[in-house]
């Protein structure tokens, strides 16, 4: 069966990594209580890649352009399937927007210009 992942790379402040997990955790009840499949939130452990075919690959680190007070996560979210995915987006959207519409003075824990986002259709699965 075919999948879609929603996939992110975040920037946060190493002294913002336990309210980034709380509002992590917080995200994760959301979307699979609205039907996704899975939800994983992974912080950078080993992000300075080994040389691979005599290559010298880009660092995650690089990547996000992350400085040495900042965590580099790696998130993602699976659905059914891209119109799943929309569905449930809209359900945790609709959910977050009325939980936090009096929270006047929420700010996310991390800057959100620095995270990449994007959609993907699963074309290989193991």
């Amino acid at each position: 069966m075919a999948k879609y992942v929603d996939g992110f790379v975040l920037v946060i402040p190493k002294d913002k990594t336990e309210e980034y997990k709380k509002m992590a955790s917080e995200g994760r009840d959301a979307w699979i209580r609205h039907g996704a499949l899975a939800y994983y939130e992974c912080i950078g452990d080993e992000l300075t890649p080994k040389e691979m075919g005599g290559e010298k690959h880009l660092e995650f680190t690089e990547l996000a352009k992350a400085k040495s007070d900042e965590t580099v996560w790696f998130s993602f979210i699976v659905f059914k399937s891209k119109e799943h995915r929309d569905e449930v987006n809209k359900k945790v959207m609709d959910e977050m927007s009325e939980k936090y519409k009096d929270h006047k003075d929420f700010s996310m824990p991390f800057d959100m210009s620095r995270m990449a986002y994007g959609g993907f259709e699963v074309a290989v699965e193991g």
